[in-house]
């Protein structure tokens, strides 16, 4: 029988894969008839969820993914940066049967770049930072990384405009080198430049002027037309100057849906 814990794992893996994005909805009549399950059961898994900061609940919209912030983001890239280089100092060493393991998820992770299923490769891009916490022996963290990435991937999808996958698993061999040299400060450095890579590429929007329509509307004659002209040529500047390579959260990262909750039944 289908367990709230079943439906929870289930929607954190789908949020890594890239198929529920931010704001899509989880009715909780539609999630009870996929899994063949009691309403109940949904709800108990759905709160699980609210409570690990996965999904948000209203009066007016029912259950839904959240849609992280800008500060949220930032705090997110802190925390994971926080956690997965503290692991990695902390290391006293690493076992043979770890080390197998990593690089098994490696090669699983260059398989499927090869691949043309996004889902699934970035699934493994993210579950790469899970499953070094559990190699290096930390479960507690292992699941609080879990929940850190799925975050991290719904604020990409909402802030990435590209992706650079291939360079994220080529970051992920390198750490795994580093720790099986026995050189924890360079797979800490490694990370560090991992996480912090993928923050930078965050496109996060500038604050917008909330009388900016107004101010323009009771400009002097003539000069909103100096300001279009000038605003013009920004965008035009802006449009030469190189763009920035976004990479994954461990994921690559697709456009969303336009209607995110359409791919509920797929992904189930």
């Amino acid at each position: 029988m289908t367990t709230a814990a079943d439906i929870s794992t289930r929607i954190i893996e789908a949020v890594m894969a890239q198929k529920l994005a931010p704001g899509a909805r989880l009715g909780e009549q539609p999630l009870a008839m996929l899994f063949d399950c009691s309403r109940t059961i949904v709800r108990e898994a759905l709160t699980r969820l609210a409570a690990r900061g996965i999904v948000t609940v209203s009066a007016r919209r029912g259950w839904y993914v959240i849609e992280p912030s800008q500060d949220e983001a930032r705090e997110a890239f802190e925390a994971r940066r926080v956690i997965e280089t503290g692991l990695i100092r902390s290391l006293q060493g690493i076992e043979k049967p770890a080390l197998k393991r990593l690089k098994q998820h490696l090669k699983e992770e260059q398989a499927a770049i090869k691949g043309n299923d996004v889902g699934t490769r970035s699934f493994l891009l993210g579950d790469f930072h899970v499953c070094l916490a559990e190699c290096l022996g930390n479960s507690l963290l292992a699941d609080t990384l879990r929940d850190f990435t799925a975050r991290t991937t719904l604020i990409a999808m909402l802030y990435q405009y590209s992706h650079n996958a291939e360079q994220s698993c080529e970051d992920h061999v390198q750490i795994v080198a580093a720790l099986e040299k026995g050189d924890t400060a360079l797979a800490e450095k490694l990370m560090a430049a991992h996480i912090g890579t993928v923050q930078q590429a965050l496109r996060l929007p500038v604050a917008t002027d909330p009388l900016a329509q107004l101010r323009d509307a009771l400009a002097p004659v003539g000069a909103s037309a100096k300001a279009a002209s000038a605003a013009q040529d920004l965008r035009t500047r802006s449009r030469k100057a190189k763009p920035l390579l976004g990479t994954d959260t461990g994921a690559g990262i697709e456009s969303p849906p336009d209607d995110p909750s359409t791919y509920l039944g797929a992904l189930l």
